[in-house]
């Protein structure tokens, strides 16, 4: 054990090549925690945010600035990106709504070798069944009442680099088979094309559903599920990212305010609510919220109500309750109170939650509301 100095406490290893830089580091936490008890606790707040956001990247792995996270299941998301980004495999992204999937794409497609190429993205599940296929892989001129003109589809757009097909869990059987067959042999066939164009395009696919109860019900192709599955990223929700989740509040309330050129900070409430918080809209839910907030916020800071985060909603299950039946009660009460407000009006309530109308009609479904 090293010799302490009785008058400053620094240790005595003058023998250590090391110690100068402990010297020097000491110093200057010294004259640092001397500056800091000058400061107000508004101005603390402000350089810790400052900190961890901007000094330490707290709020991303190096090369991921998008991603705010320093949780053991974020690390390893980012492990999985650096992997796979550099190979050509098909990739195939899950997660909840919200939890970053289409981030997750790009952040593979930017540092893969088709960086500099298109990086293509389609909803299947926006898109009617009857366009998709024009949308995917084209159509000639007359192939069908309207086609007055040849269309290239969203896979020659995508030549040479990369297209993210999300919600492809809600891709129809009949162009499942078609896209398998792309899969196999790169070639893309236009809507009443006689033959076949070679693609050169990265496939990168997401959803939020259950593929193997899709599979099961037959609502997924099994042989598709398998040439998509070749390198697989599970994104988990926030609320299984522990202290990640105040990372992302303060990433993002930095982030926004200044793109306003306002300062504010979150009170010891408002930290202590949105750790409690389950987000079942996750990161959308979040960003929705914090925006809502600066507005609302009438002070420098921003409470508990301001984000809307009310005692009830993050605390109110019995001590009995487990995790899943306490996170399932709050989202339900949560949604039939945004369609109460909102009228029942879909559209405006999915975007009040922070999730896709689809995302919405599944919870419904899904409790029953």
């Amino acid at each position: 054990m090293p010799m302490v100095c009785n008058a400053c406490g620094w240790e005595l290893a003058f023998n250590s090549p090391e110690y100068f830089a402990y010297h020097e580091k000491q110093s200057l936490l010294k004259k640092l925690y001397s500056e800091a008890n000058s400061l107000t606790t508004d101005y603390l707040q402000r350089l810790i945010n400052f900190m961890e956001v901007e000094i330490l990247k707290t709020g991303g792995s190096e090369g991921f600035q998008e991603f705010v996270g320093a949780s053991s299941v974020m690390l390893e998301v980012f492990s999985k990106i650096r992997k796979v980004a550099p190979t050509d495999l098909p990739v195939l992204i899950l997660g909840e709504s919200g939890t970053g999937k289409e981030l997750t794409a790009l952040a593979i497609h930017e540092r893969s070798l088709r960086k500099d190429k298109p990086f293509i993205t389609i909803n299947c599940a926006a898109i009617p069944e009857g366009l998709l296929e024009a949308e995917l892989f084209g159509y000639e001129r007359g192939a069908f009442t309207g086609a007055y003109a040849s269309k290239k589809g969203k896979f020659e757009c995508a030549g040479g680099g990369t297209i993210f097909l999300d919600e492809i869990g809600d891709m129809p059987l009949s162009l499942q088979s078609k896209l398998l067959r792309f899969l196999q042999d790169r070639v893309i066939e236009r809507i009443g094309a006689i033959g076949g164009k070679k693609v050169d395009v990265r496939l990168i696919a997401a959803t939020n559903r259950d593929l193997g109860s899709a599979i099961a019900e037959g609502r997924f192709r099994n042989d598709l599920y398998y040439r998509l599955n070749a390198f697989t990223i599970s994104l988990p929700p926030v609320r299984e990212r522990g202290e990640d989740k105040v990372i992302l509040a303060r990433h993002f309330l930095n982030r926004f305010c200044r793109e306003m050129g306002l300062t504010k900070t979150f009170t010891g409430e408002a930290i202590e609510a949105v750790r409690a918080y389950p987000w079942p809209g996750n990161v959308r839910e979040m960003i929705n919220k914090i925006r809502r907030a600066i507005v609302m916020a009438e002070a420098n800071s921003i409470s508990q109500q301001d984000l809307d985060l009310a005692a009830q909603q993050t605390m109110d299950v019995s001590k009995d309750t487990g995790l899943r039946d306490a996170i399932e009660k709050i989202e339900v009460q949560k949604i039939k109170e945004t369609l109460n407000t909102c009228g029942n009006n879909i559209s405006r309530a999915a975007r009040l939650l922070g999730v896709s109308r689809q995302s919405l009609y599944n919870y419904k479904k899904k409790y029953g509301i």
